[in-house]
């Protein structure tokens, strides 16, 4: 008797081939360890469920240990069909009530398991739910200690059983119950895993969406704060969040663009317009006309910001120079991009998921002079390619030309709106016939002039004056031409290109230094 309740305990036992004459119990070490714990009815179930083909046998020789030669159990082995499953089931139960033996009542369950076919009508629909029951309360109690991986194995089989008179009729009649039940526990399982990924991947999609909208809301917060402490004559460009500050692919970008991102940057004040003036006929005596229309529109304003300027003439005639000129006396940063050699894709900004990102070279202007309405020089405007691989230069600037586009440009690479409005524009341009007409109409149009040959006497001091800038010497200590030198620069200067001049006159100072040297 204490041999046969020790039994519960033990490892199933594998058998001989003839395990009920012999009832010999097989040594248990082929058994997977983490079985040798459960019930004996959730051990057979997992044996079914891994595919064991000893299953009964070991069922056999168990039963043999503590009822030795059983008609019921030799007839099952003999015939191994639901009939005699189901009787040596009885003949158990009946036993473990004559012999006071509760483990005959778990070894007649664990028949009812490896016998029964799929469900088909009432009559022996208790005999499920006996099993079923006896599995789901076998499960409860090996859970408390099971790892989570047989947790499951046990969960699919004994829910898979549950389940099985309802889904009867999609099972495959051709096995039995057990086999079924372990197919349909693996099948809800893998719906449940789908299920809680989706749950899962809502989760994560509102918890980024609650992220998003913190972020948006603090950087709405910070904005406004922004807005309340900026002080007058000064804009915030750019707004970034304390979470965007931190994306590893803006490290890079950032470094050079720290004191323009949430910055109250200032804007130029205009300078004395007369002053601006004088000096620019001084350099351009001949251009009096463009001097005027180009500073007509910062007549009354109290920072610099005028509409786009084109300035058109003929190769030679200083427009480049003027243009430059006009930024450095109204104190504004000068950025020049040279359109025979610029695109869209880099002008307008380059997005951030690329290697080469970088903020539109507006911005770039803004974050190199430190304020926020710098003139940006697009020299050559008509040489831009036409060709649209990476976009071309003229349609992307007709978003910072415009002012309703400009205020809240969308940089592709910080992916943030930038306040571009205040930015002034100048454009070269030998001829205005090759630019599409969105971009002349954005314009305001000049003639600039070449000089004649009557302009040398009023040209040549200002010409001296920017070859001594570029020198490095003061101009005081640079001497004006004596009427030999000036004789021989209007010998070879008639009148036209600016820069032809400029290199008769510096050829004439680089002989005034040799001869100087030699005496």
């Amino acid at each position: 008797m204490s041999a046969a309740d020790d039994t519960d305990d033990l490892d199933l036992p594998a058998v001989e081939n003839d395990a009920v004459s012999s009832g010999a119990a097989a040594d248990s070490s082929d058994l997977d360890d983490r079985l040798k714990t459960l019930p004996r009815l959730l051990r057979y179930a997992m044996l079914v469920r891994d595919g064991d083909e000893s299953t009964e046998k070991r069922l056999v020789a168990e039963i043999n240990e503590i009822c030795p030669a059983l008609p019921q159990n030799v007839a099952w082995v003999a015939t191994p069909d639901v009939a005699t499953g189901l009787a040596l089931a009885t003949e158990l139960d009946q036993k473990a009530v004559n012999m006071d033996q509760p483990v005959l009542r778990s070894l007649s369950d664990c028949v009812r398991l490896l016998s029964l076919p799929l469900p088909r009508g009432v009559e022996s629909f208790d005999d499920y739910r006996r099993v079923g029951k006896a599995l789901l309360e076998a499960f409860h109690k090996a859970s408390r200690d099971a790892d989570e991986e047989l947790k499951g194995e046990l969960e699919e089989f004994a829910y898979g059983w549950a389940a099985l008179p309802a889904c009867s009729d999609l099972l495959s009649k051709h096995v039995r119950a057990a086999e079924n039940a372990a197919r349909l526990g693996a099948i809800m399982a893998e719906h449940r895993i789908v299920a809680a990924k989706a749950a899962l991947r809502r989760k994560q999609q509102e918890e980024e969406q609650r992220q998003q909208e913190n972020a948006k809301a603090a950087a709405t917060h910070q904005q406004r704060a922004a807005a309340d402490t900026t002080p007058d004559g000064h804009i915030v460009v750019a707004r970034l969040s304390t979470e965007e500050l931190k994306n590893v692919k803006l490290k890079d970008i950032l470094g050079p663009l720290t004191g323009a991102i949430n910055v109250a940057l200032p804007l130029v004040q205009t300078p004395s317009l007369h002053e601006v003036r004088n000096t620019l006929l001084f350099e351009f005596p001949y251009a009096k006309d463009a001097i005027d229309f180009a500073l007509i529109g910062l007549v009354g304003r109290n920072t610099v910001h005028f509409r786009p300027l084109l300035i058109v003439g003929d190769p030679g005639g200083g427009k480049s120079r003027f243009a430059r000129r006009l930024g450095e006396l109204l104190g504004v940063n000068v950025w020049r991009e040279d359109a025979s050699r610029a695109d869209g894709a880099v002008f307008g900004g380059t997005d951030r998921r690329w290697y080469s990102a970088e903020p539109c070279h507006p911005f770039l202007a803004i974050a190199q002079g430190k304020s926020a309405n710098p003139l940006v020089l697009i020299d050559e405007i008509e040489k831009a390619a036409t060709r649209s691989d990476y976009g071309r230069l003229w349609d992307a600037l007709l978003g910072f030309l415009e002012p309703e586009t400009s205020m809240r440009y969308p940089d592709p690479a910080l992916q943030t709106n930038l306040d571009l409005s205040h930015v002034n524009y100048v454009a070269t341009a030998n001829s205005v016939y090759p630019l599409p007409s969105p971009i002349r109409d954005r314009f305001r149009v000049v003639k600039f002039p070449k000089p004649a040959a009557s302009d040398l006497e009023a040209l040549l001091p200002a010409v001296i004056s920017d070859l001594s800038r570029e020198r490095g010497l003061d101009q005081r200590w640079v001497s004006p031409l004596d009427d030999v030198e000036r004789a021989a620069a209007a010998r070879s200067w008639t009148g036209g290109s600016v820069r032809r001049l400029r290199r008769i006159v510096e050829a004439i100072l680089r002989a005034r230094d040799a001869r100087a040297s030699r005496n």
